[in-house]
């Protein structure tokens, strides 16, 4: 992890969500072209706003994957503005793109894209199966099991990379890296090692552990009783812990795949008293999550799945008659 006091801009940098669209994203590029001497730059799924931290290096070389361009759009303009090239691949909104020679960008905010899909395009499939198991982690299950089906794969194989991909997105979600059971950099660090991703899921003791904490935490999750309906939609809320951070976002994945008709939001309180939401647009008309999400205060994300990261409880209410608004 880079604290921004701390960077004595190195040559190059890696930014990345640390979630599984992201880890799988870099791990992708740096199978296909190898950069050890890479300063990690990453925190937990939430933690977009990444190029804050490095914002003061100059003539350094930056990838920078899966988080929004909107959000972090003040410091790529000074990075560029400080001679840094900047490689950015994403598909969350992006608003305005710089022009400049310096920049890169490669972004495909359509609703059945992921990072890593982008990325695996790039490199002409030559990793798909990690982008595969991405695909998973960002609940595009359909696309990922027809990727997986162009390659002829097995059943118990295409189950191993969904597990994959869930397991390492169950690992992001949290407010803080202490709610996390890894760190994304060390998570990364587990897996740069392993160009197969079956040959990961076979030996590495970081994937049993997660696959333990998931299945504790989602035990939990599936106790709790729905919260608010309208037709198919569905709301859930889950306290103040650090369970209920991790297992958020994929309960709130499974739910939309059991109801794919229905919008989905998952509340989970903070500490402050604020409430941090995760949306999932219905399976069946992916659209308007970051719409509704950039309506409020810390909000953001992607037209499939968005959400927002400090909602005052007495805007609740109030984004509940919008949920359902947008999906009446």
């Amino acid at each position: 992890m880079v604290a921004r006091e701390k960077t004595a801009n190195p040559a190059r940098y890696d930014v990345f969500n640390g979630d599984a669209d992201g880890i799988c994203s870099l791990h992708q590029l740096r199978l296909a072209e190898p950069a050890p001497d890479a300063v990690l730059v990453t925190g937990v799924k939430r933690d977009i706003a990444l190029l804050e931290r490095i914002r003061d290096a100059q003539n350094s070389l930056v990838t920078v994957l899966d988080i929004s361009m909107h959000v972090n759009s003040e410091s790529l303009h000074e990075l560029l503005s400080r001679n840094n090239e900047v490689v950015y691949v994403d598909h969350h909104f992006a608003g305005d793109i710089p022009e400049s020679p310096l920049l890169k960008a490669h972004i495909e905010p359509q609703a059945d894209r992921c990072t890593a899909l982008i990325v695996d395009a790039l490199l002409g499939g030559k990793y798909r199966l990690w982008a595969i198991c991405a695909a998973f982690g960002d609940n595009l299950h359909p696309v990922a099991t027809s990727a997986a089906s162009e390659l002829s794969l097995s059943e118990e194989k295409t189950i191993k990379l969904r597990e994959i991909g869930e397991l390492l997105n169950y690992n992001g979600y949290g407010a803080q890296l202490e709610d996390l059971y890894f760190s994304p950099d060390y998570l990364y660090n587990a897996i740069k090692k392993y160009r197969d991703p079956f040959d990961f899921s076979e030996e590495s003791h970081t994937l049993k552990t997660l696959k333990t904490g998931y299945q504790n935490d989602m035990s939990l999750a599936l106790a709790q009783s729905v919260f608010a309906s309208n037709g198919d939609n569905r709301v859930y809320r889950f306290p103040d812990s650090p369970w209920s951070r991790r297992v958020s976002g994929v309960f709130a994945n499974l739910k939309a795949r059991e109801n794919p008709a229905g919008a989905h939001a998952m509340i989970t309180e903070n500490s402050d008293g604020t409430l941090r939401i995760s949306v999932r647009a219905p399976i069946t008309a992916k659209h308007s999550a970051d719409t509704l999400c950039l309506s409020f205060p810390s909000g953001g994300g992607r037209a499939a799945a968005a959400g927002i990261n400090a909602l005052p409880e007495d805007m609740l209410g109030d984004f509940i008659d919008r949920f359902n608004a947008t999906y009446g």
